[in-house]
């Protein structure tokens, strides 16, 4: 890694660390945290990899900030004001920081493999927190295992808004996360990254209706696995067609 690439990785993960507690979206923990997960990912995947962390962290933060006021008043902000802790960042980042580290120690013949697994892991983050922060929106929500109507925030709650901006964000970071790694040139491969973006969201509300509705998972071990299990599913995908 040139000393040019590796600057540019220390800073850019430093800035976003600062001006995320700057402007409240952390908190001190949580800009640790997200500075130790940035640098993992910037320096054992590359900076393009930083670079769609960054960018799906920054439209996650948007979309935290929009309609707070109303979360706030209903009580479905995160933390006191939308704030994100330690925790919020490391069940997010875990398992992008892990195909990191293996993309870095299995070397350029899986290299395509570890990135589409990078990918789909912030589809799912993607896809989870867009459907959760704007979705929540939606008066008519179900549960997952039931389909039985519940108040917005239930663990478990799916909606169809909700759906289609999971479906959106997984999309649009897929196609950030492609041109950025594979360049503009789009191959039926895209598809997988959007596809285990969805699955990662399913699985989400499937244990947030079960496994942690009943105290067995917390809800960032529930995203953590989401991600992980999600991520699984591109690489099983990858295997079994590329």
């Amino acid at each position: 890694m040139e000393l040019s690439e590796l600057l540019f990785i220390v800073i850019m993960a430093g800035l976003l660390s600062i001006l995320a507690q700057y402007y409240g979206l952390l908190t001190f923990d949580g800009a640790v945290a997200s500075l130790t997960v940035g640098l993992i990912i910037g320096l054992f995947g590359s900076a393009d990899w930083l670079l769609v962390l960054i960018i799906f962290t920054t439209l996650g933060f948007a979309a935290t900030l929009m309609g707070l006021a109303k979360k706030k008043k209903s009580g479905l902000q995160e933390g006191l004001f939308g704030e994100r802790r330690y925790k919020n960042v490391i069940a997010v980042g875990v398992t992008p920081c892990i195909f990191a580290v293996l993309a870095f120690l299995l070397g350029e013949e899986y290299y395509t493999m570890m990135s589409v697994a990078y990918i789909s892991s912030i589809t799912v983050a993607a896809a989870d927190t867009i459907a959760s922060e704007v979705g929540i929106r939606d008066k008519k929500v179900w549960l997952f295992t039931t389909l039985e109507r519940v108040e917005p925030g239930t663990d478990g709650g799916i909606s169809v808004l909700g759906t289609l901006l999971a479906l959106g964000a997984a999309t649009l970071t897929a196609a950030i996360g492609w041109a950025l790694i594979f360049g503009l040139t789009l191959e039926i491969l895209f598809i997988v990254p959007i596809a285990a973006g969805m699955v990662g969201c399913f699985i989400d509300s499937l244990f947030g209706a079960t496994l942690e509705k009943r105290g067995y998972m917390s809800k960032y071990s529930n995203n953590a696995v989401s991600a992980m299990l999600g991520s699984l599913f591109a690489i099983a995908v990858y295997i079994q067609f590329f």
